[in-house]
């Protein structure tokens, strides 16, 4: 397929001898159309050339030089140079790439040869998988598959909660009251009951809060009793997760958690030792990272016993050795900000290549919170995800109840509708924003929803089972979609790679997400002006073949996002 940008930007740098891919990262998209397809600022080239930015875009229109067949005209605005596609160049462009292409449409290979490790979702063990890590899993799995689509080698990694001082509290309460609960009935409810009790009681009394942490201790050093207790949370803890992945359609290469870096610590704790940056402080062992203005980075505890940033620090070791990454991305909440600075900061100094410690990122996002606040599993606030996924099938096979109660699959369909909302409700804003939770909008069959796009989609999907065939776009008019409403669809379809390319660059899958958006109302303009079925068949051809188009593209870029589409509802 063309890339008219790049024409663009070749013809620009062989008229001012700059570099074609500074020129190809200046190059816009006007927000108004009526300004054109792209827009180049000529003010960025006005120190280099020493003119003035409307003389140099006068001058670049008069000797730049494209086929007729691509471009239709030229415009000088205000020191913008302004293009302007030619329509079939457009149109020819998309349609016969889908043709080609169909499902691969957008692919890329841009991402060949290079490793990304994406570490998403990390529950804690024998605690509820709750609203919370709904933004984890959501956002890292669309991460991934943007990657992947364009042609990356991703590892996804669930670096699961299962390590760590609360286990030493929870071998403590079970201990005490283990025989007062039914683990293999309820596993998640029963622990979260034992841990908010035992927390309650390390409030009360710090000898308990000591118990705990020497259980700990003893966990790490590989106590029989202990890792005995641990494993069978562990193992009734994954078989619950498991459940909410499969609601999700989430899947992980490597489900390695803090508790698999526990033999892996002690040459973090050397290689330090040996460049003597670890220091005694009130009994712990410390990094001191006041030169980088960040407090001190502990390594280890009074007890002896080591941190969650001593295991992240094995961790990068691990992945760096094992996966070669060509970057290392950590999906969590804007509240581990500083663990990460701190723990990239330590990194530094553990004898890897500045290839791995240079692309370590920390992808944070917000906090989902509900309409009364936030939530915290000591206190047993909690929404498990899994009742919240179950409800938002509910309350759709309700709404299709009443809508379309004749619907046939209509279990499968409310399951692609309900999961659908969510995910999309969740990824639809930049990730840095905090969201709150509201039924009503996620749920709005009309608004910039989930359920919207669906709908659309499956409107595609009715036109072409109505005509009962898909055009071949080699006996297809072109001419017939140069309308304004056909266009618009046509240029959003063009532009699928690209915005996957910048949601990759930025981890941000609500560019995708509200491109999506774009996409459904632009045909959903296109439908209600252009009569579809029964027009002269050449015209029916053309607008079929858009059709056919518009759904493939909504329904790959929807699996990007984690969403399946129904074919009705």
């Amino acid at each position: 397929m063309i890339d008219f940008k790049q024409k663009i930007a070749n013809e620009i740098s062989k008229q001012t001898n700059l570099p074609e891919q500074d020129i190809y990262e200046y190059i816009e998209i006007p927000s108004n159309e009526k300004m054109g397809d792209y827009s180049f600022p000529c003010f960025k080239l006005a120190k280099e050339l020493k003119k003035a930015p409307q003389m140099i875009a006068e001058d670049l229109k008069q000797n730049i030089q494209f086929e007729k067949e691509i471009m239709q005209k030229v415009e000088v605005v205000n020191g913008y140079l302004n293009f302007y596609i030619e329509p079939l160049a457009y149109i020819a462009n998309v349609l016969i790439e889908i043709s080609e292409k169909k499902e691969e449409y957008g692919k890329s290979n841009m991402g060949n040869g290079k490793n990304i490790v994406i570490d998403y979702s990390a529950p804690n063990i024998a605690k509820p998988f709750h609203i919370g890590h709904l933004r984890s899993t959501v956002i890292g799995s669309s991460i991934y598959k943007t990657y992947q689509f364009l042609g990356y080698n991703c590892t996804s990694i669930n670096h699961l909660g299962d390590y760590g001082t609360q286990f030493g509290k929870l071998i403590e309460g079970y201990k005490r009251w283990g025989t007062e609960y039914n683990l293999e009935e309820n596993p998640i409810d029963e622990l979260t009951k034992i841990y908010v009790r035992i927390n309650n009681l390390c409030k009360e009394d710090e000898t308990v809060l000591e118990e705990c942490r020497n259980n700990f201790k003893k966990l790490e050093d590989k106590d029989e009793y202990c890792t005995q207790i641990w494993k069978k949370f562990r193992e009734l803890s994954l078989k619950e997760f498991q459940k909410i992945y499969d609601l999700l359609q989430v899947h992980f290469d490597s489900w390695n958690g803090e508790a698999f870096y526990s033999d892996k610590m002690t040459e973090v704790v050397k290689i330090l030792e040996q460049k003597n940056l670890l220091k005694p402080s009130e009994g712990a062992m410390i990094v001191d990272l006041e030169e980088k203005n960040m407090p001190p980075c502990i390594i280890e505890k009074t007890n002896g016993s080591t941190t969650y940033a001593t295991r992240d620090l094995a961790a990068i070791l691990y992945r760096a050795r094992n996966y070669d990454f060509d970057k290392a991305l950590y999906v969590t909440s804007y509240e581990q900000i500083l663990h990460f600075k701190q723990i990239f900061e330590v990194a530094r100094h553990l004898n890897l290549e500045e290839k791995y410690t240079n692309n370590l990122v920390h992808v944070p996002f917000g906090m989902i919170q509900l309409k009364d606040g936030k939530m915290s599993t000591r206190e047993g606030n909690v929404v498990k995800l899994e009742d919240l996924l179950n409800e938002a099938i509910q309350r759709v096979t309700n709404i299709m109840e009443e809508k379309n109660p004749n619907l046939e699959n209509k279990e499968e369909i409310a399951r692609k509708i309900g999961i659908g909302a969510v995910i999309f409700n969740d990824l639809y804003n930049s990730r840095i924003k905090d969201e709150i939770f509201d039924w009503d909008t996620m749920l709005n069959f009309n608004g910039e929803t989930g359920p919207y796009m669906q709908y659309i989609y499956v409107r595609t999907k009715s036109l072409l089972e109505k005509a009962g065939y898909i055009p071949n776009v080699q006996e297809i008019d072109f001419t017939k979609l140069i309308d304004e409403a056909s266009l618009r669809v046509i240029k959003l379809i063009y532009s699928f790679q690209e915005i996957l390319v910048q949601s990759a660059e930025k981890y941000e899958p609500y560019i995708i997400a509200r491109y999506l958006i774009r996409l459904a109302q632009s045909f959903s303009s296109f439908y209600n002006e252009n009569k579809i079925i029964g027009e002269d068949k050449s015209v029916q051809d053309a607008r079929l073949y858009l059709t056919y188009t518009t759904s493939i593209v909504l329904k790959v870029g929807a699996q990007i996002l984690g969403i399946q589409m129904p074919d009705r509802m």
